[in-house]
């Protein structure tokens, strides 16, 4: 039998494959929705190994969709991780790899950046942002000036480090647009009213692709829950605000089967940093929210889309990050992410559909936007050309701390920790980083590559928004 694939580019087999779905009706491209969790754990969810509460809609989506193992934040707090996010790069290369973005900050995205709501607005989709952005405060910075038709949310943390700068106003705004529709935020009511928000946007777009970025504030402290929720876990109120999340998500899945969207649209699910370590002898990560531990970085991440050839039930083991969403849901789209864009994430079409057995299949680079990794420059030079290769550069993860700075990198079961000293682990025999180990080609290599990352990202950082005052 003759392989399709040998003769014909992944990205046309996909593209046949989303056009026949709606053949005999609707030939739009798929919606989709990006949800982003604020500070979920690792093992935070049932499909993840939490025994403390109970998640069955994430747990039935996973079983339907992918569920990944080791998928990374682009970094292990908030600003830094959206910012790659939305992007496909890692948040050094855009400007803002360090700490958060305050309400005094006069620092933001720079508009300059194409993001993902762009990529998907400028293709005919309807787009909006529900949630919290912490992406910069000032005009240019704001979520309708990054591609969001529509923005409903809080632009803030409310945590007392942030609230102090409303306390003369009347506490942190919810706004819609720039228009506060309410003040103070209070969050026990974000969870339902964000999704109440969703569902209203979707419904209104139902005749048209969309794209909604929803960055629920939850699970970030000050945690909020409904009267509804309160008490309904064994693990206080974190515990019973992930119920709260879990039914709400339940809401908007409900919602695309009612209005006959659930084939046409893909769910990604994610958290955007760890949270903490694992609570049994089952759960052996450690680490905490801003550390490079592997609890602090490593991350829940689930994507569904039954009607768009996604593969159902599996759970992957490949190494994944947040950058990769850009190019990956680009060509679900159909779009191409324009050529005078560098970005650091992986075209994963491909591994998604099960047409690729893993990150090293070849057919990887047959999809819509599998070959955007080579604009990045490769000149390894005479020291590192015979020990790293370009793929494996490509396939690694590079980890940044709460500050920015380059802290340790992973390829396959490898993780060579930089600071205060090199220190090698294998992750798929000591997930708890409990044991060093001795291997000097290893380590030189993942040394190497440290190295060539350093030089890729001071030759190739762009600007950051600034707000000159």
């Amino acid at each position: 039998m003759v392989n399709v694939h040998s003769i014909i580019p992944f990205y046309l087999v996909l593209f046949f494959h989303v056009f026949s779905l709606h053949a005999s009706g609707d030939q739009r491209p798929p919606n989709v929705i990006l949800m982003l969790i604020d500070d979920q754990g690792y093992y935070d969810l049932g499909c993840y190994g939490a025994t403390e509460f109970h998640t069955p809609v994430i747990d039935r989506i996973a079983a339907e969709g992918i569920r990944f193992t080791d998928y990374y934040a682009a970094a292990p707090i908030c600003s830094p991780s959206r910012a790659g996010l939305l992007t496909g790069c890692y948040p050094r290369r855009v400007g803002l790899e360090t700490w958060v973005q305050r309400a005094d900050s006069r620092v933001g995205l720079n508009p300059s950046e194409l993001t993902l709501a762009e990529l998907f607005s400028e293709n005919g989709y309807a787009t909006s942002c529900i949630g919290k952005w912490h992406l910069g405060f000032h005009e240019p910075f704001l979520p309708m000036n990054q591609g969001f038709d529509e923005y409903f949310g809080l632009l803030h943390n409310l945590d007392p480090v942030e609230t102090r700068y409303f306390e003369q106003s009347g506490g942190v705004p919810v706004l819609r647009g720039s228009e506060v529709v309410k003040r103070p935020a209070d969050p026990n009511e974000l969870t339902k009213v964000y999704t109440d928000e969703c569902i209203r946007f979707i419904t209104e777009n139902k005749n048209k692709p969309f794209f909604v970025y929803l960055p629920h504030t939850m699970l970030h402290n000050p945690l909020g829950v409904s009267p509804e929720f309160r008490g309904s876990s064994d693990f206080g109120e974190y515990g019973d605000a992930i119920q709260e999340l879990d039914f709400h998500v339940g809401r908007l899945v409900n919602t695309l089967k009612e209005l006959e969207l659930d084939q046409q649209t893909i769910v990604v699910y994610l958290s955007d940093n760890g949270r903490g370590p694992g609570r049994n002898p089952q759960q052996p990560l450690i680490g905490r929210k801003l550390t490079t531990f592997e609890a602090g970085i490593r991350v829940p991440a689930i994507v569904w889309g039954p009607g768009l050839g996604i593969e159902q039930g599996e759970v992957c083991r490949e190494i994944v990050h947040a950058m990769d969403w850009y190019p990956t849901l680009g060509s679900f789209a159909g779009i191409s992410v324009p050529e005078d864009r560098v970005i650091d994430g992986r075209d994963l079409s491909a591994l998604l559909t099960g047409k690729a057995t893993g990150l090293d299949d070849p057919i990887i680079a047959d999809s819509l936007n599998g070959k955007i990794l080579e604009r990045r420059p490769w000149n390894p030079g005479d020291e590192w050309s015979d020990l790293v290769t370009r793929e494996e550069y490509q396939n690694a993860f590079f980890y940044h701390g709460s500050q920015g700075a380059l802290a340790a990198v992973r390829w396959k079961q490898w993780k060579l920790v930089l600071n205060p000293s090199l220190e090698l682990f294998n992750l798929e025999s000591d997930p708890s980083e409990s044991k060093p180990v001795r291997n000097p080609e290893i380590i030189r290599k993942l040394r190497g590559m440290a190295v060539l990352f350093q030089e890729e990202m001071r030759d190739g950082e762009r600007e950051v928004g600034r707000i000159n005052e």
